[in-house]
């Protein structure tokens, strides 16, 4: 499972990152220490005009979404809080991600993301959840595989109105390895450069060739560190969240 990740990059830097071609400077979103299901998120996508021909070329672009994908048929929005993620195994058939799967896919920028391990605290003999902070060893971006999706909110008449359409977005995950496999079983699954390409083309359909790019990272490259308690409400946000803690 993913339910909290850091998300600090400014979009000029994620553009810059991801080649993205395509991004308007006046959305903007705060960097997040702790992002949260229904937060808006930045993701990286590929999209072609509304208008443009069948073999018109996608543009990269950096847009904001929502997390907790909202699949198209769904009669209401508040689904999208429970489907914050995508097994990697079953992604393809599962009704709510398999047409996002196939059309509609993206990359989440992250610094890294949070999980928690049950330990017994030492001084009261109870248990509780030690939060620890997972990131790639180097400092660098992790592009997270995700999948988007449009839902048409049926109480706004006009279809041309911006409010009429939501989009959410879902991260997947995978069995985890490395540092976050002595932690949780789940972890976000994470997409190395040379498969940007093939992952954001929306005209890449093949189920089984977009699968073969799902798989786990190799050991060594994710470092953990148990970090505060504060983490664990939405309420809090910054760096200080990343700071180091004694081991339990």
């Amino acid at each position: 499972m993913c339910g909290r990740y850091a998300s600090t990059r400014s979009p000029a830097d994620l553009a810059q990152m991801f080649q993205v071609t395509d991004w308007h400077p006046e959305e903007t979103l705060a960097p997040s220490w702790n992002v949260a299901p229904t937060d808006e998120v930045w993701a990286v996508l590929e999209r072609t005009a509304r208008d443009a021909d069948e073999d018109a070329p996608a543009h990269r672009r950096l847009r904001p979404l929502r997390w907790g994908l909202v699949p198209s048929w769904a009669k209401d929005a508040k689904i999208g809080a429970r489907l914050i993620n995508a097994r990697v195994e079953t992604v393809h058939e599962k009704p709510a991600f398999r047409s996002a799967f196939v059309k509609r896919r993206c990359l989440l920028p992250a610094d890294g993301f949070y999980e928690w391990e049950a330990v017994k605290d030492g001084k009261t003999g109870k248990s509780r959840k030690q939060p620890y902070y997972i990131h790639p060893e180097d400092g660098q971006v992790m592009a997270l595989a995700g999948l988007y999706e449009y839902w048409r909110d049926p109480e706004i008449r006009d279809a041309d109105d911006p409010a009429a359409w939501l989009l959410t977005c879902t991260i997947i995950t995978t069995e985890a390895t490395d540092a976050a496999g002595r932690i949780h079983p789940r972890m976000p699954l994470a997409l190395t450069p040379d498969h940007y390409d093939a992952w954001l083309d929306p005209r890449h359909q093949s189920t089984d060739d977009l699968r073969t790019l799902l798989t786990p990272p190799a050991d060594g490259h994710l470092d953990a560190r148990p970090v505060s308690p504060a983490v664990n409400s939405v309420r809090n946000d910054g760096p200080e969240l990343l700071d180091e803690v004694a081991a339990p």
